[in-house]
């Protein structure tokens, strides 16, 4: 297992907050079962694929989310209390392996 700077939310998160991102990981839920049911159908690879591209746009829109909140709650405490550095560094490496997908 990784070892992190934190194990949990400096800040934790508001229940506005987790019912939005919820929200948004359902849909993509959803579209992912409608790719099976286009798959399963045999529909035109063109349509799989724009819908493919459609679910990747929404998971990288709901990780800058996430990521947005970490830096303004997570990384702004680290550095006021001294630990900024590690937690530049932590949200970097994550940062690099979210913009591979």
């Amino acid at each position: 297992m990784d070892k992190h700077l934190y194990d949990q939310p400096i800040t934790p998160r508001t229940e506005s907050e987790k019912q939005a991102v919820v929200n948004r990981l359902k849909r993509i839920e959803g579209q992912v079962r409608g790719i099976q049911k286009m798959v399963e159908e045999d529909r035109y690879c063109i349509d799989v694929l724009v819908q493919i591209s459609a679910i990747n746009a929404a998971l990288k829109k709901v990780g800058f989310t996430v990521a947005e909140r970490h830096m303004h709650h997570c990384v702004s405490h680290a550095v006021k209390s001294g630990d900024g550095d590690d937690a530049i560094t932590e949200l970097l490496e994550v940062m690099k392996h979210f913009s591979k997908s």
